[in-house]
């Protein structure tokens, strides 16, 4: 008993070991290293100790296949060819889609969106790529609309901006991927004309997402701004403190714990470690010193623990066994949601237009559906786009004059 005992705890541990280790899962664009500012390499490093654990794409070294979305055309570049078609010259912008397990980078001054699947080997690399639309490409003298911040938000979607702010791109992250410019950063009043299109505070840099639809930029000079995709305002936040004065804060990523990792593209002084509450950092020991780097991406958000405890707490006070039965009180089901679609009871509503509208706590519309419901019609069945974090949410049913008809929560587990 004692050894089996010992066999299931071992088990445990290595299971918890594992998963530390791909939650601390991150990927940088670095150069050769030895002082080399050529960031055209795709590395994965862990997290949690700063170090290099495998080479994904290196230049000259790297065979691998050129997909081009838009034309459906491929071909094949031999890494001694790569210089001339180098699919991550100057790369300063990547993000993690933890889901597909996809990188997301943008070249400087291509204006293209280009993804590598990170876990193919390395006979099998295939860089695939799709144009930005009415994007203007920037000079080797202007730096205005190269595109440095990328980040996977919590709603699955991907963001970039430009240096200057003027753009801010959202992207679906499917077969093909669907960019739209969503238009200009805006300044809060409180900013105080700390603006966050000023070139020497706020361009360059990274950006990282909350669990609640934030977005944050980290500029290269360490100003940090909190950015409301809906309205794009960008709020000044402060100042990272604990850094070098040489030290540029090029790339950030989110850890396992929730702490945000520093990197540089110009000092070779290692990785550093963040509190995004207070701004400061303090130095990773033993983390690499070799490679420079641009960016780093990585699939953690950041207040996902809060988050995740907020949730549970709601899901506590709101529990309702699944039930797939209806009543007087039980208008959705479903409930706790089982797969990715559920019904909504319409039975004793007039015949005509009708809205169902699913919101977060907050009253964030998350998906809206319009159907007509015609005669003898008792339910309509909604089945989700992209599933939504753990939680509960509201269902909320709209008559043609957008009048509320029905109210109910739905809980996701």
């Amino acid at each position: 008993m004692n050894v089996k005992i010992l066999l299931t705890t071992g088990l445990l541990a290595a299971t918890f070991s594992v998963g530390a280790q791909q939650a601390n899962r991150g990927y940088a664009i670095t150069g050769n290293g030895n002082k080399d500012f050529m960031w055209m390499n795709i590395r994965q490093v862990d997290l949690g100790t700063g170090q290099v654990t495998k080479n994904i794409y290196e230049v000259n070294k790297t065979n691998y296949v050129f997909n081009d979305v838009d034309n459906n055309k491929k071909f094949t570049v031999l890494a001694d060819q790569a210089h001339a078609y180098n699919p991550s010259t100057f790369v300063a912008a990547a993000a993690y889609d933890k889901r597909s397990n996809k990188l997301y980078f943008i070249p400087m001054r291509t204006g293209q969106l280009r993804w590598v699947d990170v876990n193919a080997k390395n006979d099998d690399v295939v860089i695939n790529s799709v144009a930005i639309p009415n994007y203007v490409p920037s000079t080797n003298t202007e730096e205005a609309n190269n595109i440095t911040r990328m980040v996977i938000a919590a709603d699955g979607v991907g963001y970039a901006v430009t240096n200057d702010g003027s753009h801010l791109y959202k992207f679906t992250t499917g077969k093909k991927p669907v960019i739209t410019d969503l238009g200009a950063l805006v300044d809060a009043d409180e900013n105080k004309g700390l603006s966050v299109h000023n070139k020497c505070s706020s361009w360059g840099g990274d950006m990282l997402a909350d669990a609640y639809g934030k977005l944050y930029i980290l500029s290269a000079t360490k100003s940090v701004f909190v950015i409301d995709v809906n309205t794009r305002m960008a709020t000044y936040k402060g100042s990272i403190t604990g850094l070098p004065g040489n030290y540029t804060t090029n790339g950030a990523a989110v850890d396992a714990d929730g702490a945000v990792v520093l990197c540089s593209a110009i000092a070779f002084d290692g990785y550093y470690k963040m509190n995004i509450t207070d701004l400061k950092a303090n130095k990773m020991e033993g983390s690499d010193m070799v490679y420079n780097a641009s960016d780093l991406a990585s699939g953690n958000l950041l207040f996902q623990k809060e988050a995740d405890n907020a949730r549970n707490a709601a899901y506590a006070k709101t529990f309702v066994p699944v039930t797939n039965t209806v009543t007087a009180d039980n208008r959705i089901f479903p409930n706790p949601l089982v797969g990715n679609s559920f019904n909504v009871l319409l039975d004793g509503k007039q015949n005509g237009t009708y809205s169902i509208v699913i919101t977060d706590l907050a009253g964030r519309a998350l998906q809206t559906n319009r159907f007509a419901l015609t005669k003898g019609q008792q339910t309509q069945q909604i089945t989700l786009r992209s599933t939504p974090a753990k939680g509960t949410y509201l269902v909320k049913l709209l008559d043609e004059k957008n009048v509320k008809v029905l109210t109910d929560k739905i809980v996701v587990l």
